[in-house]
């Protein structure tokens, strides 16, 4: 992006691509973009990074749903967080996507609904640029393949939470991500669940900056915003202080 990111224009969302980030850092991040969002000081923005390897915890979380004990996740390598998203717990790690919207929801009519299923619309659409038909099913959150469990599997995730208008918290899709943790785990509070990837589907490795561009475009399309490419050191400047990205 060229120098001088306009503040303010209601058309426009600055997508970030932070590379791999640890999950505080990357709340802290949320966190520190959601209250300069309220104060209408930024623009909208998309924050596309990978996490570390971590399960993070949502409102929903039964401990149930971490049946090995957390010192045991953390034994494995994997952190284990809590965080006001909605939902149940959930893994993150390097090779899947995290796309974390930092918008108001003011142009939506302030619509949590609608702005969810602009996201399902969002992810079924880049599934669909690689030729995987992918789909909702009512009363199952997320994004899924093949039908129904215990045929269907799941390839994406939706958490959301929203304050004073402004959201933080989105989705993830699983790329090219090691699947074995989410076998450790309920995911998303569903027993059985059977995860799947992009990679996994199509039988080959996905190049992720191919795909944060369909994101990309995708995202501008399903929310009529104008992605503007904006870099971690830009989005630093207009917070007033040193972002924590990678």
């Amino acid at each position: 992006m060229t120098e001088g990111v306009t503040i303010g224009t209601v058309d426009e969302v600055l997508t970030v691509r932070c590379g791999l980030v640890p999950y505080e850092e990357g709340l802290s991040l949320q966190k520190r973009i959601e209250a300069a969002r309220q104060a209408d000081e930024v623009p909208d923005v998309l924050l596309l990074l990978e996490h570390n390897p971590v399960y993070t915890k949502g409102r929903r979380t039964d401990p149930k749903e971490l049946g090995m004990g957390e010192d045991w996740y953390r034994m494995q390598g994997i952190e284990v967080c809590e965080t006001d998203r909605g939902g149940a717990v959930t893994y993150h790690g390097p090779g899947q996507l995290v796309g974390y919207p930092i918008v108001s929801l003011k142009p939506y009519g302030d619509n949590v609904h609608e702005y969810v299923r602009r996201l399902e619309q969002l992810m079924t659409g880049s599934l669909a640029a690689y030729g995987v038909d992918a789909e909702v099913i009512d009363g199952l959150t997320g994004v899924w393949i093949g039908g129904e469990p215990p045929e269907g599997r799941k390839v994406g995730s939706i958490g959301v939470h929203v304050s004073r208008g402004v959201t933080t918290h989105g989705f993830a899709v699983n790329v090219n991500n090691d699947l074995q943790p989410f076998e450790w785990v309920v995911p998303c509070g569903l027993e059985g669940v059977r995860m799947t990837s992009l990679c996994r589907e199509l039988g080959d490795e996905v190049d992720m900056d191919a795909y944060m561009d369909v994101i990309t475009e995708s995202f501008g399309e399903v929310y009529g915003r104008q992605p503007v490419a904006t870099s971690p050191e830009e989005l630093s400047k207009l917070l007033g202080e040193p972002a924590p990205v990678r």
